[in-house]
């Protein structure tokens, strides 16, 4: 009697259960982190909020100097600094759990490997698709590189007063981190109006591909 031929193995998706959570887990973190910049810069700026609270508490019969509603506002903004830092430290766990995933995950749902098809593609003059472009490839690589300078100026920034060489460099890793936080503001923002504009035209299915992995790939 003959043996059956195996099975075949059942096609990968196109993107793994493992990337669609780092993902949204990514997108979850980014926005804490720079809400937690918007509050300290914005919501609790000392100018703005300092004569409110004086006001409140001449109200109820309390009066306190500027310095002193300072002092009060620095309590607010040193519990969101930890925040801001735990969501740091959340952040570069994630980064590395991404390039775990990118050595894990099978070929087709490689970053590598769509990089790869993509570039082909626009090497043989196929029509412009967002979904396959290598130009968006290539910006989510910049993305990927902004959050490892996030990182590195981050932890650089925990670390400057415990570290010599750290402390020294303080500054300009705080410039590098801030502008690099300008630049990734900036990409989430080309990336969402990207994504609406794909869904509503011919690229659609980009958002429940990250949701349910999309069509099995080769």
């Amino acid at each position: 009697m003959s043996e059956l031929p195996p099975a075949a193995a059942p096609a990968a998706r196109k993107y793994s259960l493992a990337l669609r959570i780092w993902h949204w887990a990514n997108s979850f973190v980014v926005s804490a982190l720079l809400t937690s910049i918007f509050v300290l810069f914005v919501v609790l700026k000392m100018k703005e909020v300092g004569p409110k609270f004086q006001e409140v508490l001449q109200k109820e019969g309390v009066t306190m100097s500027l310095e002193q509603i300072r002092g009060l506002t620095r309590i607010v903004s040193h519990k969101v600094w930890d925040w801001h830092i735990y969501f740091g430290v959340t952040l570069a766990v994630l980064l590395a759990l991404r390039i775990v995933t990118e050595i894990a995950q099978a070929r087709s749902q490689r970053f590598a490997h769509r990089l790869k098809q993509a570039k082909g593609q626009s090497a043989e003059g196929q029509p412009f698709r967002l979904q396959k472009s290598a130009l968006v490839k290539y910006s989510y690589l910049a993305f990927y590189l902004m959050l490892v300078v996030m990182v590195v100026t981050g932890l650089g920034l925990i670390y400057a007063d415990d570290v010599p060489f750290l402390e020294e460099l303080e500054h300009t890793i705080e410039e590098v981190h801030n502008f690099t936080m300008y630049l990734v503001m900036g990409f989430i923002v080309v990336h969402v109006v990207g994504v609406v504009w794909a869904e509503l035209h011919k690229d659609r299915g980009i958002v429940s591909d990250m949701i349910n992995g999309g069509e099995p790939r080769t």
